[in-house]
Order: structure tokens, then C-alpha cells, then sequence
């Protein structure tokens, strides 16, 4: 079985591009095919890999700024010659998906999202244009959202990273789709013996993941929050903080996030996301999750056994999630446990699996 893994950009990482590691290591000799690839930001792993990028990446400048020719990929991945491969597997929150394959060629698309920019992003991908170029945009969208839905219906066989990525497929492409959460590497991080007194946060810093909440809930509740992480977002929050209460630390290494993260009282999670790494992360250190009751959380967050739903997002919802959650005990075994049925060898099982049946089915239609 001759595989190929194709993949939007390879410009810098994060949970997508563990997830290609992950699918590299179930097929070590499918080589990838990108638009961009830049290997100074990339994990060393992928410089041992067989990398194929697109005619974008020779039109590149000193940076890789693939948001700027989000309008050229449709053409580069239908330019990718694919026909030799039996199976294309495409992990796409964009255009990667719109690969043309031969008829006899089973094509799985490993989706983080459908594309946000065209359906639900449109402003965020507009932030801090001019006007014109605002128009402009705009009116592309309404052909990319024509071609988005087109290439989708091109695969085979959709696979989600959560259920709410799944409702998103239906509505948007009317395909069903398997949910196969992505790869945690849970078996980075351990529980502490040690709990200190401080709720954490660490992501990078922007609006829609609506940390303003648990910044304006721990400082009315004089509770202390530690927030590790960067981004735009940074100058609002910190004025919205009680800075008795509330520190910021900006980015910090690997080693220290972990130490941050074991000995904290809680996780807090406020946005609506894909799926949510970080809180399976925290479940693997054994700390429970405060997290909003929508998106990803409902597949990373067991409500009351290993952390906490609050319904809305206000900040009177957040105090008061905060204030329940002060009177329960949480099992931090049971919530280690929890997080190992996200663990990678999990992801790659489960992966193997569905290619391998569904290219056994394909095999069996096309001898009858």
C-alpha cells in the first residue's frame, strides 16, 4: 500500500503538525506534500522526512507568511501529481483536502476544521486590513467557500478531531465523518505531589479564547492566576487584571510550563475550541479543567470527575464555576486515566486501523 500524507503548510509548529508526526509514524516511508516548508521552525524529526513542497514556496519571502497566499493553494494542491499512491491521506484546516486523486486512489482527510477563514473566520483573517483590501477579501471568500465545498466532496473518507468538528463537516460539506481525537503526548507529563495556591492558564493570547473571563472572575474572587503565553491579547488582559492577584509571565520553556501546570489547582479553559489540547495535558498531570461547556471540551472534559463545566461565557458564570469547584474533590488518578485514552499510541492505532479498512473495502467494490 503506496501512502501519502499531504499537509496545508509546514511554517511553524503546533497541534496540527504533531498530528503529521504521528501519521509519518504510521506510514514511515509516505513522503509529504505541503505548500510551505520552512525547517528552522520545525521539529528536527521533519528534516528526515521526504518533503515536497508546492510552486508557492519558491514565490516566498524572507518569512513564511502562508495567510498571504491563502488565495494561491487551491492551484498548488490540485498542481500535486498524486496519481501513483494508493491511499492520500490529507490533514487539512484548509486547501490541503483539495487534492486531485485517481479514481482507484482512496482519499482520507484527517480534518482539524473546515476551513475558518471561509466559513466562520472571516473577520479575524480581515484584522488589521485596509479597507479595501477588507472588501477584497471578502468577496474572494465567497469563491473560496464555493471551491472549499467542492474539494470536500473529492474525499472519501472524512475523519474529525472531535465531535464538534463533526457537526461543522456535516453542516458545512453534508459528510459524515469518524471522530478520532488527535495525539496527546500525555506520557510528557506527570503528576506532582506538590498543589499550590494558583488557578493557570497558558496559551497564546488572543481574543476569541476569551481569557479576559478568568482574568476579571480570579481577580474579583482574589484568586490567584498565573498565565503563561503571549499574543495580541496581552495588553487588554493585563489591564482588565487585579496585578495583586493575576501575573503574567509571557513564554516560557517546555520544562517550566510542565512545572506550572503539575502543581497548579486548576486548568482554566474559557473559549469555544476545535478540541483543546492543553486540558488533556493538564488531565495527564492529573489537574482537573475549568473549562466552557461547548466545542472540544465536551470530548477532553469529563464534567465533575475530572473538572468543571460553566454554561455561559460571563464572567458571573466563570465566578461562580470557581466557587463550586472550590467544594469538590477530584480523583487525580482517575483523571490521569482519563487523559491516556488521547495518549498518541491511541491515535496511531486507531489511524492504522480505519486506513487499512477502509482501503480493504475500497479494494473489495473495485473487484465486484
Amino acid at each position: 500500500m503506496k501512502v501519502a500524507i499531504v499537509h496545508d503548510w509546514l511554517t511553524n509548529m503546533g497541534g496540527a503538525e504533531q498530528c503529521v508526526i504521528n501519521l509519518h509514524k504510521c506510514f514511515p516511508d509516505a513522503p509529504i506534500y505541503t505548500t510551505f516548508f520552512d525547517p528552522d521552525n520545525m521539529d528536527p524529526t521533519f528534516k528526515e522526512m521526504n518533503i515536497i513542497t508546492s510552486s508557492l514556496q519558491k514565490k516566498k519571502g524572507k518569512k513564511y507568511n502562508h495567510k498571504k497566499y491563502l488565495p494561491f493553494m487551491p492551484k498548488a494542491f490540485e498542481e500535486f501529481n498524486l496519481n501513483d499512491y494508493d491511499v492520500v491521506i490529507s490533514s487539512s484546516s484548509a486547501c490541503s483536502k483539495g487534492v486531485i486523486t485517481g479514481p482507484h486512489t482512496l482519499h482520507i482527510c484527517y480534518c482539524y476544521t473546515p476551513m475558518r477563514y471561509a466559513w466562520e473566520m472571516r473577520d479575524e483573517y480581515t484584522e488589521n486590513m485596509s479597507k479595501f483590501k477588507t472588501k477584497l477579501i471578502r468577496y474572494f471568500m465567497n469563491y473560496m467557500r464555493i471551491w472549499d465545498y467542492n474539494a470536500a466532496q473529492r474525499v472519501d473518507e472524512f475523519i474529525a478531531i472531535s465531535n464538534e468538528v463533526k457537526k461543522r463537516i456535516q453542516k458545512h460539506y453534508k459528510r459524515n465523518a469518524k471522530v478520532i481525537f488527535p495525539p496527546v503526548r500525555t506520557n510528557m507529563f506527570v503528576p506532582s505531589d506538590e498543589e499550590k495556591d494558583y488557578y493557570f492558564i497558558v496559551s497564546r493570547l488572543v481574543k476569541y479564547k476569551r481569557y479576559d473571563l478568568a482574568v476579571e472572575a480570579c481577580s474579583k474572587l482574589h484568586k490567584k492566576l498565573i498565565i503563561i503565553g503571549d499574543g495580541p491579547e496581552r495588553e487588554n488582559l493585563e489591564k482588565l487584571a487585579d496585578k495583586e492577584y493575576v501575573t503574567f509571565l509571557g513564554r516560557k520553556e517546555d520544562s517550566e510550563v510542565k512545572k506550572y501546570l503539575s502543581e497548579c489547582k486548576a486548568l482554566m479553559f474559557p473559549g469555544e475550541e476545535d478540541f483543546g489540547i492543553v486540558p488533556v495535558e493538564a488531565a495527564a498531570c492529573g489537574k482537573p479543567v475549568i473549562a466552557f461547556g461547548r466545542g472540544g471540551s465536551l470530548d477532553t472534559v469529563v464534567n465533575k470527575k475530572t473538572g468543571l463545566f460553566f454554561k455561559e461565557q460571563t464572567v458571573e458564570s466563570v465566578v461562580e464555576a470557581i466557587k463550586e469547584f472550590e467544594k469538590l474533590e477530584f480523583d487525580k488518578k482517575a483523571i490521569r486515566e482519563h487523559a491516556e485514552k488521547f495518549a498518541e499510541e491511541s491515535y496511531r492505532k486507531q489511524i492504522i486501523d480505519f486506513v487499512n479498512e477502509k482501503y480493504e473495502e475500497k479494494k473489495k467494490m473495485e473487484e465486484v
